[in-house]
């Protein structure tokens, strides 16, 4: 079995056509996913999709691009994640690739995440976009190793990965790592402990090889898998066992089937 660790099911361009989205799941053996929240507006609509579907689970959040729309505190989001089928905070970090100016309110929401994380002892799911010193001073500031969490849809370099992995997180592969041109990436896919790896599809976005250019979907997470089964020269089978326990055991308010 394997597992998408990272997608948006209530984005339109997948919960307009869900049936077949979770069938296609099932053609591929991708047992379960992990529905990302990036806004407390949406979040009733991945509630809702999680507890219709016992292989789906939902996670809370406000991502850092968004500039607009509810922010809420720590009471508000250890609050919101107490629901049973939440097993994570975020889609949280820093990304500076939009936001120049490097803002503080940026900075500022990813310590509340992080206390919140914390509070109700649920890991962090991590966006990193041209940030590295700061997501990597923050995750230490605020003591996030103490809960732990996943760098999502990593693309940084080996150091950067390295330093996360001391803090306690595990490290997950997108459908970039495909990419021809992903060299350094493919580099860091090969080095990663396989105990502390995951795949992820980030869907509807970056769709994998063969399927690139596409509407990403979380079936399409086997070839994300089949890519590091390849760079590191084993059987899909193992990177699917490692990686599917690795979730269970990140995310452990996830009832495995």
């Amino acid at each position: 079995m394997l597992v998408d660790s990272h997608c948006h099911l209530d984005f339109p361009a997948l919960v307009d056509n869900l049936p077949q989205v979770l069938a296609d799941m099932r053609a591929q053996n991708v047992g379960c996913a992990l529905c990302v929240g990036v806004n407390i507006e949406n979040l009733p609509k991945i509630l809702a999709l999680a507890e219709a579907h016992a292989q789906l689970f939902a996670s809370v959040g406000v991502h850092p691009e968004n500039d607009h729309g509810a922010d809420p505190d720590v009471d508000e989001l250890v609050r919101l994640a107490a629901h049973p089928k939440v097993v994570a905070i975020g889609e949280t970090g820093l990304d500076y690739y939009w936001h120049k100016d490097r803002p503080e309110w940026q900075r500022a929401r990813f310590r509340r995440h992080i206390a919140a994380a914390r509070a109700c002892g649920k890991p962090l799911i991590v966006h990193l976009r041209e940030a590295r010193e700061d997501t990597l001073r923050l995750l230490g500031e605020e003591g996030a190793a103490a809960v732990g969490g996943v760098m999502h849809c990593f693309t940084e370099d080996w150091e950067t990965a390295r330093a996360a992995l001391d803090l306690g997180f595990y490290i997950s592969f997108s459908g970039i790592v495909t990419f021809k041109n992903a060299v350094a990436l493919k580099e860091v896919a090969q080095r990663v402990p396989l105990d502390r790896l995951l795949v992820e599809t980030d869907a509807p976005y970056l769709a994998p090889v063969p399927h690139r250019g596409r509407t990403n979907q979380p079936a399409y997470v086997r070839h994300v898998a089949e890519e590091i089964a390849r760079l590191r020269g084993i059987e899909l089978a193992e990177v699917a066992a490692a990686t599917t326990d690795n979730f269970f055991r990140l995310f452990a308010g996830a009832s495995r089937p």
